[in-house]
């Protein structure tokens, strides 16, 4: 008796053993990164300036009274920013109309400081540029959807995700959507955040108004369901199974 009280524990916990392994494979992210693993740095694009784009831009020199025209007050704008027209364009004191659409923060402030520098305003400029309306949002299952504001001009897909509080067990890890505006197009791209291959994604840096989207499993669909799949399912049985045969047993 004592024998079939061993062998029963052991198939138990094999049986718990094989479950596990099969959850964590659905819901680990990144399983196949080994330790001291060492991949090369993807390049990243860059934010690109949009329409509706609110940057902020501020000129410094050792001369303050030569800057202090070329920076927004409160008193001439509310929301300290420039806002990118439809066109394109930003209104820029003195300099007037500047195209930015397209340009990173390193070029325009090349730009800008070319054409201080060019029309003698400036010989000295410091130019440090931000854009105000970074936002992504993060929906579906995830713990706690949302839009969420970006500081700097980087940040990738998990650390969005981390802001969201991580995804619920029901949240496909294996298909996540990210949608994004490119030249007047909505372009889709699609995630697997369970391999390294991710971080070759064009999706891996997001960018400003990106919507990130996670998909909801079967088992969240089905709420009757007690698991995921019928793997799961199938091992319960099992264990009811070996549960009556060691009471059969034992009686």
């Amino acid at each position: 008796m004592r024998q079939t009280k061993t062998i029963f524990k052991l198939i138990i916990l094999l049986c718990c053993t094989l479950v596990s392994c099969h959850t964590s494979k659905k819901t680990s992210y990144l399983q196949n990164v080994l330790d001291k693993s060492v991949y090369e740095k993807t390049i990243t694009p860059g934010i690109k300036f949009h329409p509706n784009d609110v940057l902020s831009i501020i000129v410094s020199s050792r001369k303050s009274e030569m800057s202090t025209p070329f920076n927004l007050s409160s008193e001439s704008n509310s929301t300290l920013g420039y806002v990118v027209d439809t066109e394109g364009n930003i209104d820029f004191p003195v300099l007037g109309k500047i195209k930015v659409a397209g340009l990173s923060r390193v070029e325009l402030g090349e730009e800008l400081k070319k054409k201080l520098i060019r029309e003698e305003l400036i010989p000295d400029p410091l130019i440090n540029i931000e854009i105000l309306n970074f936002q992504v949002s993060v929906l579906g299952e995830v713990a706690a959807p949302g839009t969420f504001t970006v500081s700097g001009d980087r940040i990738t897909i998990l650390q969005a995700l981390g802001k969201a509080g991580d995804l619920t067990i029901y949240g496909k890890r294996d298909n996540v959507l990210v949608q994004r505006e490119e030249n007047d197009m909505i372009v889709f791209h699609r995630v697997d955040l369970r391999y390294s291959t991710l971080i070759y994604s064009p999706a891996f840096y997001l960018q400003q108004n990106d919507v990130v989207y996670v998909e909801s499993t079967n088992a969240r669909a089905a709420q009757s369901r007690i698991n995921e799949n019928r793997s799961i399912s199938l091992w319960f049985s099992l264990v009811s199974i070996l549960t009556s045969i060691y009471m059969l047993v034992k009686i």
